[in-house]
Formats: structure tokens, sequence, C-alpha cells
């Protein structure tokens, strides 16, 4: 096994057609064989039984007359049952070794003897004389020579199909092998990072062409994966060097202001807010992180997740800069029993995000308006709308995107990272729904998020 397991596929697809070849072949060539020599022993045996009819046709007719003497080329014994020999023409050596009794049916025999092959007849027949048996022989060596040229016409021609049987294996094999070559060459070449691309997919809908076609939508995904972690990796990068650049600057101040107290205590607060920004990324990351990663799909009720959605909505009413803004929200549940695809921290953190920038968005006196319904098919929509001016239409395409925001009020408002959105869609896209924001006709943005039911 060891050895079969070096070999390439090519050359065990010739070995075993090669075995399957001489396993066929040869049978063939037995059944042949056995064929050809029952007939030459049945046409032996014929010439015999002919040679042997006119004796005993003179031994029923005539019993009182002596056997006419056979022919000088036919051979041909009558022997009594007391072993005496009437006629007899047969060869020495093979009247030796015939039987001596009287066979009650007829017999043959084939005898190998010292330099030749016989089949004799043997014919029983009984008159008013008494008991006789007319043995007639026929030399076989002619039937054993057309046998044995047989034989070695099928060894000659089974060797040949053989041959053709290696050939067309290794041709077939290779050329239904060539596509294979072709993608390993590519894939070394994309390895190496020579280019893109992708494997050829062959000209043929085969098993092979379904197999490149199932390896370059992996490649697809995994170069996905890749530019997005690169761009992630980016971003991140750059989104930290500022707060991180500020918070070595509100150090380099405190330091310097360790004689007065309070702007020491200014310079503090404000690296603290720094230090907060920092949290709040890192934590964004680690969210986003965990939505890539493969887990299963948890399972809450909607009565739970109106639990969460109030949560989230005394949480914003106590934020210090929602000032004289006000946040209302509507509940309208069919089926509080339904279930849906959402952690319920995680439909918290979707909540959070939504109502934060609707926050933002809007101005003092405002109003942020959540409603949480069910539809009759069961899915859960939640719609946020505020009441600012709306978000620029050139953003709406990309407002889901990683680190983007629509303008540097909203951060200016609560220092996100351009990562909040992402975070909704791929929580709720994880859950099997959707998430789209667009900006209504009477003015402000409506974020809506669809989840169906379990």
């Amino acid at each position: 096994m060891r050895f079969l397991r070096r070999l390439s596929i090519r050359a065990r697809i010739t070995l075993g057609s090669l075995l399957v070849g001489a396993v066929v072949l040869s049978g063939v060539a037995l059944v042949l064989h056995v064929q050809i020599e029952r007939a030459t022993l049945a046409t032996d045996r014929s010439l015999a039984s002919g040679d042997a009819a006119p004796f005993v046709s003179d031994l029923r007719h005539n019993p009182d007359e002596p056997p006419d003497r056979p022919a000088e080329d036919v051979l041909v014994g009558i022997r009594s049952a007391t072993g005496d020999w009437v006629v007899d023409s047969l060869p020495r050596d093979v009247r030796a070794v015939l039987p001596s009794p009287v066979p009650d049916d007829d017999v043959t025999l084939r005898l190998h003897t010292g330099h030749r092959v016989v089949t004799v007849v043997g014919i029983p027949v009984t008159n008013d004389a008494g008991s006789f048996v007319v043995w007639a022989a026929h030399d076989g060596r002619a039937g054993q020579e057309t046998v044995a040229r047989v034989d070695r016409s099928l060894v000659v021609g089974t060797f040949l199909a053989l041959l053709a049987f290696a050939a067309t294996a290794w041709l077939l094999s290779t050329i239904a092998l060539r596509p294979v070559g072709r993608m390993r060459r590519t894939a070394e070449r994309l390895s190496a990072g020579n280019g893109g691309g992708h494997l050829p997919v062959g000209a043929s809908d085969d098993e092979l062409a379904a197999l490149a076609r199932t390896l370059n939508t992996f490649i697809d995904r995994q170069r996905e994966n890749t530019e997005r972690e690169r761009r992630m990796v980016s971003d991140a990068s750059h989104e930290l060097r500022t707060p991180l650049a500020a918070l070595t600057a509100r150090l380099e101040l405190a330091h310097r202001s360790s004689g007065d107290a309070v702007a020491l205590e200014r310079e503090l607060r404000a690296a603290e807010g720094d230090a907060a920004r920092l949290v709040a990324l890192a934590n964004a990351l680690l969210e986003l992180s965990r939505l890539d990663e493969a887990e299963g799909v948890p399972s809450t009720s909607a009565a739970a997740l109106v639990t969460e959605l109030m949560g989230s909505i005394d949480r914003a009413r106590a934020l210090t800069h929602v000032g004289a803004r006000d946040i209302d929200f509507a509940v309208e549940l069919t089926a509080p029993d339904e279930h849906y695809g959402l952690e319920p921290a995680a439909f918290a953190r979707v909540v959070d995000n939504l109502v934060a920038n609707a926050i933002a968005a809007g101005e003092d006196g405002g109003v942020v308006r959540v409603t949480l319904d069910q539809s009759a098919d069961g899915r859960l929509d939640l719609c946020v709308v505020d009441d600012g001016p709306g978000v620029p239409d050139d953003f709406l395409p990309q407002a889901f995107d990683r680190f983007t925001r629509a303008d540097s009020a909203r951060r200016a408002v609560l220092g996100g990272s351009g990562l909040g959105l992402a975070l909704v869609r791929g929580t709720v896209e994880r859950a099997g729904g959707t998430a789209d924001l667009c900006n209504a006709a009477s003015g402000g943005a409506v974020a809506t998020v669809s989840v169906p039911a379990r």
C-alpha cells in the first residue's frame, strides 16, 4: 500500500486498468481455451466413432462371420469378453492402457501416451457369439496443435490488449488530469503572490469544473476576508492614532500643570475622555470580530427583546448630553412568544447605536421616535426616526460600512468611531435580517431594522 501511495494518480489509474484488463482478458482466454479444447475433443470423438461404426454394424448383423480387417490408416480393435483381440490395428502403447472389461455403455477416453495424445471411443456390442467392445482411436495431435496455436495467439493477443489498455488508460488519465495540472500551476502562482485571477475552469461541465468553481469561490471569500482585515487594521490604526495622540498631549499638559490644581484636573478629565473613547473603540472592534466568528444562532423571544428595548431607552434618557431632547417609543406585538435569532445583549446594542445616532443628529427640544412592530408574517421591525437635517445622499450607500461617518457634527456629540452602524448591520444580518437607512420626506433620518422569526 505504501508503494501505491507514492505513485501518481495517473500511474495508479494505469495499474488499476492493467489489473482489471488482465483479469478480464485472462478469463476470456481461459473460456476460449476450454471451448476450443472441447470442440477438438468432440471432433476426434466423432471421427473415431465413424471409424468404429462399420465394425459395430458388422458385429450386430453378421455375428457368424469374422469382421473385416481395417484399412491401413484406421485404428480399430475388437476385443471379446474373454480378453481376446478379434481385430487389432491399434498402436501397442494405446492398447496397453485400455481397460480390460467390456463397458456397459459407450465410453470416450483421452489418452496421453509417451509421444501422442489419442482420443479412443469404446462401443459395447452383444450378439449371439458373445459380448465384444469395439475400440476406435484417432490421433489427437492435430487438435492439440490447433489448441496450442490458439493458446499462443491468445497469449500474444492478451499481451497486446494489455498494452493497449495501459496506453489508453495513461492517455485518458493524462487528458482528464490536465485541468488539475493547470489548476496546480495557477495555485502555485497565486500562493506566490504573482497577481490575482482564479483557477481555470474547464469547458466541460464535469467534477473538475465543479471543483474549480468551488475553489474559486473559496479564493474570493479568502480575498474578501483578507481585504476586510487589511482595511480594518488600517482603519483601526488611523482611528487609534488620533485619540492616542490626544491622550499623550493631555498627559504632557497635565505634567506641566502639576502646580495648578484646576488646570491639572481639567487635563485629567480630558485624558479620561480620550481613554474612554479608546475603550469604546476597542469594544466596538471586539464586537465586530465576534460577529465574524461562526457560532450557533441564538433564540430569543419577542417579549425579552422588548425588555431590552426599554432598557436601552432608559439608558439613552439618562445620558447627560441628551439635554431637552425627548425619546418616545411604541411597541406593538401580536405574538410575544415568537423567537428571533438575536441575543438580548446584541439587540440592546443595536437599539443603543441607532438611538445614539438619532440623538446626535437632533437639536435641543427635538424628539427621537422609536417603534417596535410585529408584522403578520412574524417579522420584527424596529424603526428609529430623528428630526435632524438628515443624512447626505452620497453617504447612504456606505452608511453601514466600517469607520464611516456622515459628518463631523455627529462625531463631536458622541465621539463616534464610525463602527455603530456596521455593528448594527452585522448583528442583524447574522440573524437573517436587514438594516436600512434613508431620509424621511419631512426631514430627518429613518433607520429601519427587520428580523425574521425563527
